[in-house]
């Protein structure tokens, strides 16, 4: 059978009367319904069977939302936090058409924050969402959701591209992780190497992680996620997760002979420059059949993206390969 997910940045998704991080900073109610009825069309478009969600506020409004959607399970594993009207924190939610048959919080790897000598509170920015969803056909499937922590205005980013290996990207950021200018992306390494080993745990289970990750393609936080020899340079394990991207090739009928590879859309934008920060990871037991990118809202409304979302919805199709389907039957 085929399934169909995507991850979703909704944006600062916070009903009125309340506000996010300052008491001015909230929707009037006509803007509401304008963001919503938007948010309502882009789900309808992406036509999914589960979806991944960030920056979750109004907890119930978004489940509300779904479920006129034909979204009938719907979960969260935290709370955002509220002074008053204005919510303090974020959280992430999942929505599915199938059942939702066990929900879990995914736990910090002490470990992972220790050796990369974090200082502070052994934390998530916001906690993922570990899912277990019962297809039709009786397969379980895992799917993550996380949002990983953002970057700071004044904090360097490192540019790396397939060309870089990890000793070299490793190389690259270690002074910068030795000192305070780079503590965003400790926390990033710390969160994507919890998720590493607790992904790490479910075995031969196929597992889909939906997630707005806060860093580049190519970045050092993705090996910390994927990446076996990241956290064990001796391994010979293959990747634990693949990037879905990297695993469909769009048909082209009669292709010009001197095309160009089609360039990976962004799914941000920072100052014009446009980053790929929203990804599908996947375990090997699928095929990727479709890929798809919903940017046309980030060129069509400029900097003016807070009744729409500053983010691209990525959407990916998926057939389990038929020999994986065959084990993850219970």
């Amino acid at each position: 059978m085929k399934i169909k997910l995507a991850t979703f940045n909704l944006f600062q998704f916070v009903e009125p009367p309340y506000a996010w991080y300052t008491k001015k900073e909230k929707f009037t109610q006509e803007q509401w319904i304008e963001k919503t009825t938007w948010i309502k069309n882009q789900i309808l478009k992406m036509d999914c069977d589960i979806i991944g969600f960030q920056e979750v506020f109004s907890r119930d409004a978004l489940e509300s939302l779904v479920k006129e959607l034909g979204f009938n399970y719907f979960e969260t594993v935290d709370t955002a936090k509220r002074h008053k009207n204005t919510y303090l924190s974020t959280t992430v939610a999942i929505a599915s058409k199938y059942p939702i048959s066990k929900i879990q919080r995914v736990k910090v790897n002490i470990p992972s924050f220790k050796k990369h000598n974090f200082i502070g509170h052994y934390t998530f920015a916001r906690v993922p969402i570990k899912a277990t969803i019962t297809l039709p056909d009786k397969t379980e499937l895992l799917v993550y959701v996380s949002h990983l922590k953002s970057n700071r205005l004044n904090e360097f980013e490192y540019l790396f591209n397939k060309e870089h290996n990890l000793d070299y990207k490793k190389e690259a950021v270690s002074k910068a992780l030795e000192g305070t200018s780079a503590t965003s992306l400790q926390q990033r390494l710390c969160e994507a190497s919890s998720l590493f080993f607790n992904i790490k745990r479910a075995k031969n289970r196929p597992v889909v992680l939906l997630c707005d990750f806060n860093d580049k393609e190519f970045s050092l936080t993705i090996d910390a996620l994927s990446n076996h020899k990241y956290h064990d340079k001796n391994s010979e394990e293959d990747f634990l997760l693949y990037d879905a991207s990297y695993h469909y090739k769009e048909i082209v009928n009669n292709p010009h002979p001197e095309a160009k590879e089609p360039k990976r859309k962004a799914t941000s934008y920072f100052l014009g420059r446009g980053n790929v920060l929203d990804y599908i990871f996947i375990s090997n037991h699928f095929e990727v059949s479709n890929y798809t990118v919903l940017d046309e809202h980030l060129h069509q409304h400029g900097t003016d993206l807070l009744l729409t979302s500053d983010h691209a919805q990525v959407i990916c199709e998926l057939k389990f390969k038929k020999d994986a389907q065959n084990q993850t039957t219970f």
